[in-house]
């Protein structure tokens, strides 16, 4: 028997390093290992990625060589920040005169702080002319004086004019130290804003470099042919090489590993993911099949980063609940891991045997009102995961799931305190929770305007089914538990595209630049290990602050999947009527390529024009993307610059706020190229013409459009 082509998906958190084996072909979860974090290990994190890895190939029957991806994603650099274990950087400011007055005063940055406490080892030294090689050298002699262990070179208007600042490296070259261009990080403008995100960056340099060679290393020794990649902060993920360079974009890739799990495995197209561990969850937003991302807030600072745009809670399967008296007053933030006890739903029987109910100070200066029990098998704490197992919220096989008889006798104590019955106090107790939660995704429901009609709510994390199952009853949205929900993190580093993103500044930006913007982050992830036949690229123009973005995605290696699990035309149908919350009868097929559908129907408004509401279902029967009211044409690759031009020109709007043009989508062999982020035409039907470059002439393409207001 043949063994499969295995992707490999490592997560190496605080903790526990977990790592899966997916099918390269069908994606179905062959294998799961869990190992101690490696801390403190003469290698450090990275003995713990190679023996995690030597497992799952033993469990699986694999051979190194048949290791097809491999990736993993890491908190080391977020909690090199968290911890202030970081390097000192040399910061080497350059300009005369008036440049001189702004860079002078980058060396502010040495106020940052870390921790409490800790601030950010920072020296500064001034270079009037970066070629003067001679200035140069005495300023990293006069940093190097002062501990530096990596350099930064920062000037004014780099983005435009880098030659400064890579002079200034060029010639700290022969020090031997880790160095950095303030320009190369990010292209945007902003000195002061700029530099402070390469300067974070410079702090983890050095560290996340010898973890990087020390990981790079034993993969290379264990036998694994296949390029290491590293999970970012966006939900991608990027070359060894590029973490290298730029390893700021691991801080903050652990939640984006849950939801890139959720949206590679779960295939959701909108809604909230909610990754719920033992003390807290984090939710994050899937918008139109894509993850929400903004610039992060990092050292209580806004930076250049752009990551997930994550928000905890601090609600989780953990989570103890607070009383006073009769009544239910709030759960958490502390946990049974904080305070130490074991959950009261994981006893037996008879160690909960003549239980009483207490309150307790789970730490110095908490309130005394956590409720835990004192029993015969000693202290236990009263959780969420007691309640959902007691009202049998946990399914079976669920990494939480206990005796629900069990669960129900651990909260047969507090709801006598309660005056009331088990199920009631198991209610109240996840409604204290969960209420918490709700509040957080209302809001973010409200933020990126989620369609709630289509939003689903997906748990992962440990702790999932003490807060999704009970927050989609509550909100009646739909909800589910994510397969797997436990190694939902490593899956979505397994199944994770490479991803860059490349921002510029362009005041009245032409069509070339627009394109150049586009061709620069294709470039990128081709260079990565993107096949380039399936790179998609998001392009958005914003007018507003002239930034034109290009976001690019792309597989290392083309998958087909096994045609088994492909849906037919009536589970197509039936998950875009599903979608459109009405009957198949009224959903009328639309168009279509080989890879995906376009259904729609017709909603009839009392003296307003009627709405089309359409909806686009992939071949595995998922929803990708749904408008609300569009047009939708098919024509050819030939006969496309003819037709886009026509509806364009009839779908754009003008008024007060400027030309609109429609948002438009083209659907073209296998991929969904999204180009709704543009609001001029001719850029827009210049971008259109380069996804059409290439193609056979008679090749189908389906536009939909939705006219902007």
């Amino acid at each position: 028997m043949n063994t499969p082509r295995i992707r490999v998906g490592i997560d190496v958190g605080g903790t526990f390093t977990d790592a899966v084996a997916v099918d390269a072909t069908t994606l179905e979860l062959l294998g799961q290992v869990k190992v101690p974090t490696s801390h403190h290990h003469e290698d450090g994190v990275a003995h713990g990625i190679v023996e995690a890895l030597d497992r799952l190939l033993e469990q699986t029957g694999s051979a190194p060589t048949d290791v097809a991806f491999l990736a993993h994603g890491t908190t080391q650099a977020t909690n090199a920040l968290l911890e202030g274990d970081v390097a000192t950087v040399g910061l080497i400011g350059i300009g005369t005169g008036p440049s001189a007055v702004f860079t002078r005063r980058l060396a502010s940055f040495g106020k940052l702080e870390l921790a409490p406490g800790k601030r950010l080892p920072l020296a500064y030294a001034h270079v009037a002319d970066p070629d003067d090689a001679a200035a140069v050298r005495r300023a990293v002699e006069q940093l190097k004086g002062e501990g530096a262990q990596v350099l930064v070179a920062s000037q004014p208007f780099s983005v435009d004019r880098p030659e400064g600042e890579q002079a200034v490296l060029d010639a700290a070259r022969p020090y031997g130290l880790p160095m950095t261009a303030a320009h190369a990080i990010t292209s945007l403008y902003g000195l002061h804003k700029r530099t402070r995100t390469a300067v974070v960056n410079a702090a983890i340099l050095p560290r996340m470099l010898a973890t990087a060679d020390l990981v790079d290393a034993s993969i290379t020794k264990a036998g694994v042919t296949a390029p290491l990649m590293v999970m970012r902060c966006d939900g991608g993920v990027m070359a060894l090489d590029e973490m290298r360079r730029r390893p700021l974009l691991t801080v903050l890739s652990g939640p984006a590993a849950g939801v890139a799990g959720a949206l590679m495995q779960e295939r959701v197209s909108e809604g909230a993911f909610l990754e719920t561990g033992g003390t807290s969850t984090d939710i994050s937003v899937v918008r139109r099949g894509k993850v929400a991302v903004r610039h992060a807030t990092i050292l209580g600072k806004t930076s250049y980063l752009n990551a997930l745009d994550v928000r905890t809670v601090g609600v989780g399967g953990g989570s103890m609940v607070r009383i006073d008296a009769d009544r239910v007053t709030a759960v958490g933030p502390r946990s049974a891991h904080i305070a130490g006890l074991p959950y009261a739903c994981f006893a037996t029987r008879d160690q909960l045997r003549d239980a009483k109910v207490a309150t307790v100070r789970p730490m110095d200066g908490d309130p005394a009102d956590y409720a835990v029990l004192d029993a015969a098998g000693g202290r236990f704490a009263v959780t969420m995961t007691c309640a959902a197992n007691a009202l049998g919220r946990v399914p079976e096989g669920d990494f939480a799931r206990c005796d629900p008889q069990t669960a129900r006798a651990a909260i047969a104590p507090l709801a006598a305190v309660l005056g009331t019955d088990v199920a009631t106090a198991a209610a109240r107790i996840l409604d204290a929770g969960v209420a918490q939660v709700k509040t957080v995704v209302d809001a973010m429901i409200r933020d990126y305007r989620l369609d709630k009609d289509t939003a689903v709510l997906v748990g992962g994390g440990g702790g999932a089914a003490s807060v999704t199952p009970h927050l989609a009853r509550t909100s009646g949205m739909e909800g589910r538990i994510a397969r797997h929900n436990e190694v939902i993190s490593p899956i979505g580093v397994a199944l994770a595209l490479v991803r860059e993103q490349v921002e510029r500044i362009v005041p009245g930006a032409s069509q070339e630049q627009i394109l150049a913007v586009r061709a620069e982050a294709e470039r990128a992830v081709v260079a990565q290990g993107a096949a380039a036949e399936g790179v998609e690229v998001e392009v958005t123009v914003d007018p507003q602050t002239s930034t034109v973005r290009a976001v690019a995605t792309g597989a290392t290696e083309l998958r087909t999947q096994d045609r088994s699990h492909r849906a037919d035309d009536t589970e197509r149908l039936r998950a875009a009527a599903a979608s459109l919350r009405t009957d198949p009868a009224d959903v009328h097929l639309l168009a279509g390529t080989a890879a995906h559908t376009v259904y729609g129907t017709q909603t009839h408004r009392r003296l307003r024009a009627a709405r089309r509401p359409v909806r686009i279902v992939d071949m595995d029967g998922v929803v990708r993307h749904h408008a609300a009211d569009a047009r939708v044409e098919t024509t050819t690759v030939a006969g496309a610059p003819e037709v886009l031009a026509r509806l364009v020109g009839e779908s754009t709007s003008y008024g007060d706020g400027g030309i609109r043009a429609p948002a438009l989508r083209l659907l073209l062999g296998s991929r969904i190229a999204d180009l709704s982020g543009v609001l001029d035409p001719q850029p827009l039907l210049a971008l259109a013409r380069s996804e059409l470059r290439a193609r056979a002439a008679d090749e189908p393409v389906v536009a939909v459009l939705e006219v902007r207001s």
